[in-house]
């Protein structure tokens, strides 16, 4: 069933339809109706999808090791900024993490949460009730400070960003739009681009879409990038998230595009079912990703996948070697985790881990390795 707002939205504009970014800022962000503003669990086992920090808490204390490297390596103000941490899971993990390995430095550190959704707000001032120096914003343009130095980390946060939808039929680059059928349903549409920016996005990447194609335009995500790069005055900026490059784009297995949704842990294809009851997402484009940092005077220090990644940082250190016959044991709970983190077949596959850094040339030495670390 179509929600009354949304029906209202679309009926108000020229043509009575909307491009799949608006339709997207309606259904997610809407301040009364979106899907994240809701009073609802989103994340977790009641919730419709997992996030790593989820799978275990190994996840936090791997980054608690590398983040406290990093501070002690360089004359960095020991300042973080989380942006869309959901429930807090992961700001908890990483700090009670820190405040073992150490409570001095942690006693120095200032984490803020950056999150939008008022009911994710309250979660997170649930879950870090009692820790240290915390403090909790709506946006960015909240904080105190209009540039920073530290650390700035996101975790899945740009694949819930609104996309615009184009597609080539008979030849012709067109945009794909929500509208409503004779039966009160959202229906797709095409027409014209409904920005010129979109043609610019495709022109700079040189990206030729074949016969049939379909790709999303993330220019919110470029534009939110190119923020983020000019709020750090020095440091780095740590994303998580799944995408793909532009060659893996372009492959026939990706020729539908990658906008889905999840629903009580279940993929649906359909983007416009259950609109504002359900997550959407689309796998960013990695390249444009760097390209909106880079050109923010930011040095691309790695884009690994994430299973490449936790090992190259010590995840293998937190494996139990002894063997537990009982799987619903701490022991085995936790190996199956760092499996499923690390393995290409498991939660890792489509993930990647993209750093980089301002104004603080080569200060990743030696913290995050090729090689494996051995216990």
């Amino acid at each position: 069933m179509v929600p009354d707002f949304l029906i209202k939205k679309i009926k108000n504009v020229p043509g009575c339809k909307i491009s799949y970014a608006t339709y997207m800022n309606e259904v997610l962000y809407n301040q009364e109706f979106g899907y994240y503003m809701k009073k609802k669990d989103k994340v977790g086992a009641k919730g419709d999808f997992l996030t790593s920090s989820n799978v275990s808490d190994i996840y936090g204390r791997v980054f608690a090791g590398v983040f406290l490297a990093y501070f002690k390596q360089n004359a960095l103000a020991p300042v973080i900024c989380e942006i869309g941490g959901g429930t807090g899971r992961f700001a908890k993990q990483l700090l009670e993490e820190m405040k073992l390995l150490d409570e001095e430095f942690y006693r120095t550190v200032a984490y803020n949460m950056v999150e939008t959704s008022p009911y994710h707000q309250q979660k997170q001032k649930e879950t870090l009730a009692g820790e240290y120096n915390i403090s909790f914003y709506s946006s960015l343009d909240e904080l105190p400070e209009k540039q920073m130095e530290g650390i700035i980390f996101s975790n899945e946060l740009f694949d819930a960003f609104p996309v615009h939808v184009v597609e080539k039929r008979e030849g012709k680059l067109v945009e794909v739009f929500v509208t409503l059928g004779d039966d009160g349903e959202l229906r797709e549409t095409i027409d014209s681009p409904s920005s010129q920016s979109i043609l610019t996005y495709l022109k700079s990447f040189k990206l030729e879409l074949k016969e049939g194609q379909r790709i999303e335009i993330p220019l919110a995500m470029m534009e939110y990038a190119k923020k983020l790069s000019f709020f750090l005055a020095k440091g780095s900026i740590i994303t998580v998230d799944y995408g793909y490059t532009f060659n893996e784009l372009m492959r026939p297995e990706h020729c539908e595009g990658s906008l889905r949704g999840y629903y009580d842990h279940k993929m649906i294809r359909n983007p416009l079912l259950h609109p504002s009851e359900m997550d959407l997402t689309a796998h960013i484009h990695l390249d444009a990703l760097n390209h909106a940092l880079t050109e923010g005077d930011m040095t691309a220090v790695c884009t690994k996948h994430q299973g490449e990644f936790l090992v190259s940082a010590g995840i293998l250190e937190y494996l139990q070697d002894n063997y537990d016959p009982n799987p619903f044991s701490q022991r085995s709970k936790r190996n199956r985790a760092i499996r499923s983190l690390i393995m290409d077949s498991g939660w890792s596959h489509s993930f990647h881990v993209l750093i980089h850094e301002k104004n603080d040339s080569g200060s990743w030495a030696g913290i995050v390795d090729d090689k494996e670390k051995k216990r």
